[in-house]
């Protein structure tokens, strides 16, 4: 027996299928086992099943998905069924603003298995992440990405990829929102992340590893006319237009959040300068913006107050509520002059002579 076949437990080289087919499991064979002997933290895999079949077989697994099942490659499509306690798919949605979540539970997957095989032909690939239940009551993650692959002929499709776990990740994912880090209406995460999120920047900057940031406060004017006016509804689907707004506007690398009630925050490694371009920037978007509700529009502005680290007169004793404490008083001072308006600098002090 050559060594591509080597513990070999699929159907297709043996099953009587053309030779192209044969061909590429070969090649994938090979390929992958010798990814596996590299104890590479991805686990790769050849899955297959008939188009217009329920059924799906492993025509190779990695070593480690055995161990994780533990189980025989002959066993690893109906023990990892049974495993399973949902799927969830993530995919951009309004123009790429925010990330929807879509979660399919065991029972759905098994009453749909013919419509859920045939998206993944007609998108030619597979980006899911399974939860699985195993034996001992531990539960784990693992990222399945794969490309698929259609032997029209042969009425074959192959399933080409990799699993990944990712366990942890999704396991603070989930403390996260267990404890409510993470505000129901908007999102976005709330006040408690922002402290933690200040300290450990604070830490960055006395150790030199970055040389300025700016924390930033937004309130939305007038907010209590638009209930009065609209209905707190309209308030809703206004604070969450708003924190989409702001999620589309920032930069990757940049954090926001809600700060409580109308209020927002934003927190991004840069100067005061950057900061005030940020800051226009967003609150020209919210004004542009349409907010409708009830096909009526309701206009939205904001006053923003800012503050960069450097701007601070002792900057190796920063603490996050004396930042706060400056952004808020400059919110306070573009209320007062007028809203809609952003300021980032104390007013000049009256000269002593």
């Amino acid at each position: 027996m050559t060594d591509h076949l080597a513990g070999y437990c699929g159907e297709i080289l043996s099953g009587g299928f053309s030779t192209k087919l044969c061909r590429r499991i070969t090649e994938c064979l090979t390929t992958l086992k010798a990814l596996d002997k590299i104890c590479s933290p991805i686990i790769p895999y050849i899955a297959a099943w008939r188009g217009d079949g329920k059924i799906i077989w492993y025509e190779y697994v990695g070593t480690r998905f055995l161990n994780i099942l533990h189980c025989q490659p002959s066993e690893v499509a109906e023990v990892f069924r049974q495993s399973i306690v949902d799927r969830r798919l993530y995919r951009y949605v309004g123009q790429e603003v925010k990330v929807e979540e879509e979660i399919v539970t065991r029972d759905e997957l098994r009453g749909d298995r013919c419509g859920l095989r045939e998206n993944v032909k007609n998108e030619g690939m597979v980006e899911c992440i399974y939860q699985l239940a195993l034996p001992g009551e531990k539960t784990i993650w693992l990222k399945d990405q794969a490309l698929i692959e259609i032997f029209a002929g042969d009425e074959i499709c192959l399933s080409i990829g990799c699993l990944t776990e990712v366990t942890k990740e999704m396991e603070q994912r989930d403390l996260l929102e267990k404890f409510g880090y993470f505000d129901e209406l908007t999102k976005l995460p709330k006040r408690s992340i922002m402290q933690r999120i200040i300290e450990m920047n604070i830490g960055n900057l006395h150790r030199g590893n970055i040389k300025d940031f700016v924390f930033l406060l937004l309130d939305i004017d007038h907010f209590k006319v638009v209930n009065d006016t609209h209905g707190h509804q309209a308030g809703d689907q206004v604070l969450i237009g708003l924190a989409e707004i702001m999620c589309s506007t920032k930069r990757q690398e940049d954090e926001i959040g809600r700060y409580g009630g109308e209020e927002f925050y934003a927190f991004f490694i840069g100067g005061l300068k950057n900061g005030m371009q940020f800051a226009e920037r967003l609150r020209l978007a919210i004004k542009t913006n349409y907010f409708v509700y009830n096909q009526k529009r309701i206009p939205v502005t904001v006053s923003i107050g800012l503050v960069a680290a450097s701007q601070l007169a002792e900057v190796d004793k920063i603490t996050m509520e004396e930042l706060v404490r400056v952004a808020d008083r400059r919110l306070y001072m573009a209320k007062q002059c007028g809203r809609d308006r952003v300021v980032g600098e104390d007013p000049p002090q009256p000269s002593s002579t």
